[in-house]
């Protein structure tokens, strides 16, 4: 996190969260504190995110903290992220949150298993937080890039040595289940044995074999397992350690000193002991080389990061490390290269492809005063660019941010694990202790052998991995998947908010529609043709300030008409403009101009009908003293609008439009969308209001892109910002849409669904699986049909179990948008 503050500093900006901020006179106050700091230059306190930004060429993080504080505001301290190894099934996740919480100024602790990240809210003492994990018996690092990297190579080598040590296992397993298993199994097999080795010397060679496997592949789970045990903290590890030692112990005793023994019960259980870590060990290969797939989506895009650009310096450009470029440097980008940082074109024009930041798959046109994104591929141009936003402040960095954020939030829906689990070991192990004295009080002969069977499956059955892995990695890949597509959650509670959403509110302007006006309609009288009527028109609307002025303009510019010469150039309030353009009159206004003028609308009439329908307000243009068009200008709705509203209606959901246009023409926009509920002629602070009695109905989202969307935003159960609109919304969501396209808000509430069901399928199958085996295990079935669960079955199925549910997850990689129609 200090990384992240130093590179703001160098970049001149720092943004902080502020506390206490209850209205204008606050915001007002704190600006003002801060821009008496030297080296500030602008500052801007926003109310409604609770967050100040500060800008300026050498800027103190600390001085501004302060400065803050004396100004009687709050500045939290964010939170402290660890790196935390040796964490292996969901009890391990309770016990560094139990420790991490009983920390003095801690606030709230959040650990991952898929991330093996810690998130610690508070005002703690970093040291006293690294101390906490260690003694619980795990190891803790802050989190840092290079931790990072070191945290991915060390996962690579895990790997490696989970392969060697799972292929060691399993070559000295094999002769233990053959010589063992192998006899039970095959009558032939048992006499050749007995003939050739012998009773006594199979199972001598079985106990060289299995001591080996335990001490050697195997030593990880008493390292780790029996310390655990020792502090009255056991975890999945110790329940294999116990276990296994269990079964080992009472073969060595039947080996060596049989005599000890009932009669009847002298038997081994090497190829069990051997058996189950093999297996056990095959469980964690296969979850580490799988949690190491949940996060390609991270990878891939930190891997979008050039390692060099090419910068302007003295007239040419040198190839420098991505780290020294700054903020205001010319870049020159040539075709097929990676774009190093975010910036402006200044020179030259290409197309590029965005796929990778908005999830739109056509490549978007690139010219000067156009903006690039770092990351985004070059085609087929060369252009210049002058860089605007660099390391941690890049659109990148802030994505990367943003998708790690959400992979390591804890869903409502893993409460319940995180209390049960936390319990899980400790009760299991009881369990384990009352099947043994279960059946050995009540069992038949051999009773012994019987109750260390049984109570060996318990504790071997019950390894609560699947638990720990069900919620985390599915918000892994589902988060990673959603970035893919420019679905961004910034929050990993909006995942889970988002599938019950029951209404989608939209904001109006910018969102359903382009957010500027345009030119609608030209309906020409006869005799008129549009090219010079439209060019006559722009040339005088050109001299006028009204706002539907430069849409008219831009109109005939996109048509690259040539615009006349104009003079005597009059604005006639409250009915419209009048000027001559090559040597005519031009006069443009409403029905009650043309009427002053002698001139009849009725000719346009149905078309004037029409418009008025559609929400749109007719203008009426006469040239040369005859009336010559009727024409509209409007804020279009955006090309993916009708489509998105389709979707969600498939979905089940109501769309609602909440707007400060007039009431006429948000009604005709919402007819001709089929939106369900209109809410017009509203101020900024009258949306949260709206959005409250719209969410009687049920959740509620609300997708906007405006600064003032921002309360709005927060205030929805689920915010969702347009990635094109503003910076503060984009802060203020939970949700943010890269793209822009609407169609992006159906396919993020099935993304939702899809990770919540797949959620609901893993605890389902952790907790079932559980719940139905260890009574299995202990021996219920046995009074019925003499059905007894072997300890070595109880291990492949426990580490089925933790594969099916990472498997499960892994499927989300595959989730594919929702068909929403889209033009093409």
């Amino acid at each position: 996190m200090d990384g992240q503050s130093n590179s703001a500093a160098q970049a001149g900006r720092i943004t902080l969260p502020v506390e206490g901020m209850t209205c204008a006179s606050c915001v007002g106050r704190v600006e003002r504190a801060l821009k008496a700091l030297p080296g500030v230059t602008g500052t801007a306190a926003n109310l409604a995110t609770e967050r100040v930004e500060v800008t300026g060429p050498a800027l103190d993080r600390a001085q501004i903290v302060r400065a803050i504080e004396a100004a009687g505001y709050d500045v939290p301290a964010p939170p402290v992220e660890l790196a935390v190894e040796g964490m292996t099934c969901a009890s391990c996740v309770a016990r560094v949150e139990k420790a991490l919480a009983a920390v003095p100024g801690v606030t709230s602790a959040a650990v991952n298993l898929a991330t093996e990240r810690a998130t610690v809210a508070g005002t703690a003492d970093l040291a006293a937080l690294l101390a906490a994990v260690e003694r619980a018996g795990y190891d803790a690092h802050p989190l840092s890039a290079a931790v990072e990297d070191a945290t991915d190579q060390r996962r690579e080598a895990e790997v490696a040595v989970l392969r060697r040590d799972l292929w060691i296992a399993a070559a000295l397993t094999l002769p233990v289940f053959v010589l063992e298993m192998g006899s039970h199994l095959i009558p032939a097999l048992h006499m050749f044995i007995m003939d050739t080795v012998g009773m006594q010397t199979s199972w001598l060679l079985q106990f060289v074999l299995t001591t080996a496997v335990l001490l050697g592949p195997g030593l990880r789970f008493y390292r780790k397992g029996l310390p655990a045990l020792a502090r009255l903290a056991p975890d999945m590890n110790s329940l294999v350690a116990v276990g296994t030692l269990a079964a080992w112990g009472y073969s060595v005793v039947a080996t060596f000193l049989p005599r000890l023994l009932p009669a009847g019960t002298v038997n081994v259980y090497y190829e069990a002991a051997a058996v189950i870590v093999t297996l056990i060990l095959l469980g964690r290969y296969l979850e580490a080389r799988a949690k190491g797939r949940t996060s390609e989506a991270i990878r891939r895009l930190v891997g979008l990061r050039p390692a060099t650009a090419r910068v302007i310096r003295n007239e040419a450009a040198t190839e420098v490390p991505l780290a020294e470029v700054r903020p205001g440097d010319l870049l020159a980008v040539r075709p097929g290269e990676r774009i190093a940082v975010d910036g402006t074109v200044t020179e030259g024009a290409s197309w590029v492809d965005e796929s990778m930041i908005s999830g739109e798959p056509l490549p978007v046109e690139k010219t000067a005063g156009t903006a690039v994104t770092g990351g985004t591929v070059n085609q087929t141009g060369a252009f210049i660019f002058r860089a605007t936003a660099v390391g941690e402040a890049t659109m990148l960095a802030r994505i990367i941010r943003m998708v790690q954020e959400a992979q390591g939030g804890k869903l409502p829906i893993q409460t319940l694990v995180d209390r049960v689990t936390l319990w899980f070991v400790p009760a299991v192990m009881a369990l384990a202790g009352l099947t043994f004295a279960v059946w050995m009080i009540f069992g038949p002969d051999p009773a012994l052998t019987l109750a260390l069977v049984n109570g060996v499956a318990v504790l071997i059955i019950a390894c609560p991995c699947a638990m720990g892995l069900a919620t985390p990695t599915s918000i892994m890949v589902g988060t990673g998947r959603g970035a893919e597509l420019g679905i961004l959650f910034r929050k990993g509670e909006a995942l889970q908010s988002l599938q019950s959403v029951r209404t989608v509110a939209f904001d109006k302007t910018g969102t359903l529609t382009e957010g500027r006006p345009a030119l609608t309609d030209l309906v020409l009288a006869p005799g008129f043709d549009r090219g010079p009527v439209l060019a006559a028109i722009a040339a005088v609307e050109a001299k006028s300030e009204h706002p539907i002025a430069g849409a008219i303009l831009a109109a005939a510019q996109a048509e690259g008409l040539a615009l006349p010469a104009v003079a005597e150039f009059a604005a006639l309030p409250g009915y419209g403009v009048q000027a001559t353009a090559d040597g005519q009159v031009v006069q443009i206004g409403a029905d009650r101009y043309m009427r002053q003028l002698g001139l009849d609308p009725a000719p346009f009439a149905e078309t004037a009908a029409r418009l008025a329908d559609q929400g749109r307000t007719p203008l009426y243009a006469a040239i040369g003293g005859r009336l010559a068009a009727v024409l509209a200008v409007a804020d279009p709705v955006k090309a993916t609008t009708p489509a998105a509203i389709r979707a969600l209606h498939d979905l089940g959901v109501r769309v609602a439009m909440i707007t400060g246009d007039n009431r006429r023409t948000a009604e005709a926009v919402a007819r001709s969308l089929g939106i369900d509920e209109v809410a017009a002629e509203v101020l900024p602070e009258g949306k949260v209001a709206t959005l409250r009695r719209l969410r009687e109905a049920g959740p509620l989202a609300f997708v906007g892109d405006g600064i003032n969307d921002a309360p709005a935003l927060a205030a929805a159960d689920v915010g969702m910002a347009v990635g094109t609109g503003t910076d503060i919304a984009i802060e203020a969501a939970d949700v943010v849409l890269m793209s822009g396209r609407l169609t992006a808000v159906p396919q993020a509430i099935a993304l939702s669904k899809a990770v919540i069901r797949n959620i609901r399928q893993n605890l389902f199958w952790a907790f079932a699986y559980n719940v139905a085996l260890i009574p299995v295990a202990a021996g219920v079935l046995w009074p019925l049909w003499g059905v007894l669960l072997s300890p070595v079955f109880a291990a492949g199925a426990m580490a089925l179990s933790s594969v099916f549910v990472l498997g499960n997850a892994l499927r989300l990689r595959r989730f594919a948008p929702v068909s929403v129609g889209e033009p093409s």
